[in-house]
């Protein structure tokens, strides 16, 4: 009754519709040789984050969970600044058919599996009914993309790297293939990184993926 109760509400709330995301054609343009720097000059961007964190999350690791849970709620966080001053009042329609709408959107669901990886199981149900009311359809499209799977294997979670640059590439017009961080020389980089114990550049090294 509550949950329903709660949807009522939101329907009756005006409907949010946020700005085009400058990173976005960056990304397009650039993401594959600087996507870091694209971060840092467009840190107010969810989609940056959110890029980050579904990255970290098919690390497969306990790192890469804990990783994954400080981009995406930084995502989550630069996202709702943006919603309130968007006219956002704390409920409402937050459309995945709005194309810029989506790194939020993209944001909160990472949240919610990284949540459930590292055991909150609260701010999992949060998350999820979140994104649930913010938009039925983005709820259908990022938990068929990225199923809940607990746990440190892959087992449930699809890489997607190159379909994730491809929507990306794709929202800014433009289409292209690869991933931003992908290339001849990532493998060596990432068993370098391995070997030497450096858990931070592992992290670093696999921002993008489904």
């Amino acid at each position: 009754m509550s949950e329903t109760h709660h949807n009522l509400l939101a329907d009756e709330a005006p409907v949010t519709r946020l700005p085009e995301d400058p990173a976005v054609a960056e990304l397009a343009d650039h993401g594959r040789e600087r996507f870091l720097d694209i971060v840092c000059a467009y840190p107010q961007s969810s989609l940056c984050w959110a890029l980050l964190a579904e990255g970290s999350l098919n690390m497969g690791s306990r790192e890469g969970d804990v990783a994954a849970y400080a981009y995406a709620r930084t995502g989550y966080h630069r996202g709702l600044d943006q919603l309130r001053c968007n006219g956002w009042k704390g409920s409402g329609a937050v459309p995945w058919e709005h194309t810029p709408n989506r790194g939020f959107l993209k944001a909160l669901w990472a949240l919610a599996v990284a949540a459930h990886r590292i055991g909150e199981d609260d701010e999992y149900e949060r998350c999820a009914q979140f994104l649930r009311d913010s938009s039925q359809t983005g709820y259908d499209t990022l938990t068929a993309e990225r199923p809940v799977a607990r746990g440190t294997g892959n087992e449930g979670v699809g890489d997607g790297t190159d379909e994730q640059m491809d929507e990306v590439v794709e929202e800014a017009g433009e289409r292209q293939t690869g991933s931003p961080m992908s290339g001849p020389s990532r493998d060596d980089r990432e068993a370098r990184a391995a070997a030497e114990d450096e858990p931070s550049d592992r992290v670093l090294d696999s921002p993008y993926t489904g």
